[in-house]
């Protein structure tokens, strides 16, 4: 292969430094791991204490070896490493792989900048190592199961226990390739990524994200895998202040806001996961081999109490369950014992007599066949011992035969991955899963995924006038007063409605501004550095005619300084909203929208996207808002206008765009959403720092 990574992950030839005979040592377990992969290339053990190991000839030092390994892998402790790094670049080798956690000060940088020098492809450190189950290459220094078969899923993780915890247990997943990240000094899980795509075999790839320490390579490899049709699944830890923190200690990892995650997940349609079992469940629904029509889910439970907690979870994850046709509810009503509804989910095990079996496969049967209907689960308890009731997988079987749809056994609560019945049953293509809110997310993402794919490329917002463009980026280039007025004309330039503001330097109103106001006004403060006025009493509502205004503009003059800002009181009733556009360390350009107001940071009901985006797009993400009901008719109260607030933020995004390198930040709140349409009241934009940074 011609892949940069070829010589890392297909290696022609490996010498392991430090290599042992000692059973259970690092050194020792590279070997082991190395034949139980089935590599056929040459391995040199160096160690200069030893003739023989494995059965392998041993060599004093790498300067001894009888060719140049194409990949050198250090099972050393830190304070060897560093000489027997420089041994290797002497020998010109291409690859290597460091384990170690590379503690000492200043040592990580230094092999960085060495490896970097020599064009050395280096994997680590502080890393568990990688199995490439396709290329029979497997180099880590830790045990792992036996992978016998040749599989499809591939799990790439940061964090060492994030791969191990999956690839080591989970025998219902045939891993195509796994790698641990560790401290990724020159390789990222963005350029594993971009290798395991290429890959013919991948169905499915997992990640284990803290961060990403090369955003735009990430972006375009997310790409390719939407491309590709190959679904990614992320679960991304440091969602919280203090996991973000420790993010920076851990992998020396700035963990980027968490939302701007959600939106660039958002925008290639990564599945988000929240915790190792939601990640594996999601991985062996995607893994199972049987296409997923139109449709949402249906479950078949053996339990009242059961189908009532599916219910509850569905509510919570946001699970479609969608309601039978008449036909599937007559033939259910004929099949189920009296006083059973004919509803999904559906309890089917009434009295539980003898023919209750038969009565359940043909129940889940009818339930498949019902052409609103995607994927289906029968929801069952482990048996005794941790083991499923073979009945069961009958109950799928003849409801996959009969609908071809896919079909899985679903435990109500965690069982084992390692019984034998439930990975034969999974690699027939009958996944069996542990636990109903891990089905349930796997469920949605699977389902999410093929909505995803099926939307295909959306069409970009049309651009803002080329004149335009350019008059602002000049405009914004210099050095010109950029207060709310000029603001509020920049954004209605694009597109982007805000209302008309006049900004003069009071306590007297000038006889041109008072001439053209229709009352009733709002009086607001315009002195530089004040950023929310709110905050300082900075805004005064409802002025009804001059002379309270010239009353508002003395004392708020005196108060806060000479610079005012008068503009329409806008009294339509409706609800406060905020949009905005912040630069995200990693990502570039986002934009924000959701509730606004004085209360906006308080609430924090808020999405952010990835600039430019559709007014489809926008909508689909105001559906995540937890006060999107807000927007809809209520008491006597149209609808608002939803669509337009959409449209606006569309056009917000591609000012963030077309102005990103001389545009800063850009805050509109409130946005005063209404029945007729919406405006901005208040807005504030922050040039780009151009000095030189």
């Amino acid at each position: 292969s011609s892949h940069r990574l070829a010589p890392l992950l297909q290696p022609r030839s490996i010498a392991v430094v430090g290599a042992s005979a000692r059973v259970g040592s690092p050194g020792n377990e590279v070997l082991v791991n190395l034949r139980k992969g089935g590599y056929s290339g040459p391995v040199y053990p160096v160690n200069p204490g030893r003739d023989q190991i494995c059965g392998l000839d041993c060599y004093p030092a790498l300067a001894a070896l009888p060719e140049i390994p194409q990949q050198v892998v250090f099972a050393v402790n830190d304070t060897r490493l560093e000489a027997c790094f420089d041994d290797a670049i002497a020998l010109g080798v291409e690859a290597a792989t460091v384990f170690s956690s590379l503690s000492q000060p200043g040592l990580a940088e230094r092999l960085r900048q060495k490896a970097q020098a020599a064009g050395i492809v280096l994997h680590g450190g502080n890393s568990m190592g990688f199995f490439n189950m396709a290329g029979q290459v497997w180099v880590s220094g830790f045990d792992t199961r036996d992978h016998t078969r040749p599989g499809n899923v591939v799990l790439l993780s940061q964090s060492g226990a994030g791969m191990s915890g999956i690839l080591d247990s989970e025998e219902r997943l045939d891993i195509l390739f796994a790698a641990s990240t560790g401290q990724e000094l020159c390789l990222g899980i963005e350029d594993y990524l971009d290798y395991v795509l290429d890959l013919p075999a991948t169905r499915v790839v997992g990640l284990f994200l803290e961060t990403s320490r090369q955003p735009a390579r990430l972006l375009s490899a997310l790409e390719k895998a939407r491309q590709r049709r190959i679904p990614v699944v992320a679960l991304k830890v440091g969602k919280t202040e203090l996991a973000a923190r420790l993010a920076i200690s851990h992998s020396g990892a700035l963990a980027g806001s968490d939302a701007v995650f959600d939106a660039v997940f958002e925008r290639y349609g990564v599945q988000r996961v929240d915790d190792m079992a939601q990640l594996a469940a999601a991985l062996i629904l995607f893994a199972q081999p049987h296409p997923l029509p139109a449709g949402g889910l249906a479950t078949l439970h053996d339990s009242g109490g059961e189908r009532q907690l599916a219910i509850d979870l569905a509510a919570e994850l946001g699970v479609d369950y969608p309601q039978l046709g008449a036909a599937s509810v007559v033939r259910l009503e004929e099949l189920l014992d009296a006083g059973l509804p004919a509803v999904n989910p559906l309890d089917a095990w009434g009295s539980g007599g003898a023919d209750a079996g038969r009565s359940m496969e043909a129940c889940f049967t009818a339930l498949m066949a019902d052409p609103g209907i995607a994927l289906g689960a029968v929801v069952h308890d482990r048996a005794p011992g941790g083991g499923i009731y073979s009945s069961y997988l009958q109950y799928l079987r003849g409801a996959h035969a009969a609908t071809g749809k896919p079909v899985c056994l679903v435990a109500n609560c965690a069982g084992s991955g390692s019984d034998p019945q439930v990975i034969a049953a999974t690699r027939a293509g009958l996944p069996v899963l542990d636990g109903l809110r891990e089905f349930q997310v796997a469920a949605r993402s699977v389902l999410a995924y093929r909505d995803f794919l099926a939307r295909g490329e959306e069409p970009a917002p049309v651009p803002t006038a080329p004149e335009i463009i350019v008059r602002w980026r000049d405009f914004l280039a210099g050095a010109g007063d950029l207060d709310e007025s000029v603001a509020g004309r920049l954004l209605r330039d694009f597109g982007i409605p805000v209302a008309e503001t006049a900004v003069f330097d009071g306590p007297a109103v000038p006889a041109g501004i008072m001439r053209s106001l229709r009352f009733p006004v709002v009086l607001k403060t315009a002195q530089p550095g004040i950023a929310h006025k709110t905050d300082v009493g900075g805004v005064v509502l409802n002025l009804a005619d001059p002379a309270a205004l010239r009353q508002g503009c003395a004392e708020m003059a005196a108060r806060l300084g000479p610079r005012l800002a008068v503009a329409p009181m806008i009294t339509a009733e409706g609800v406060e909203m905020l949009l905005g556009v912040a630069r995200d360390s990693q990502f570039g350009p986002t934009v924000v929208m959701g509730l606004g107001g004085v209360y906006a940071e308080q609430l924090r009901d808020s999405v952010v996207l990835l600039p430019p985006f559709s007014a489809a797009q926008a909508m689909r993400a105001l559906s995540r808002l937890k006060m999107r009901k807000l927007l809809d008719a209520v008491r006597g109260r149209e609808a608002l206008a939803v669509g337009a607030f959409c449209e606006m933020a569309s056009r917000l995004s591609l000012l963030a765009v077309e102005l990103e390198d001389v545009v800063a930040e850009v805050d509109i709140n409130p946005v005063r959403l209404m029945v007729a349409g919406c405006v901005g009241l208040d807005a504030l934009v922050v040039r780009a720092q151009t000095d030189g940074r």
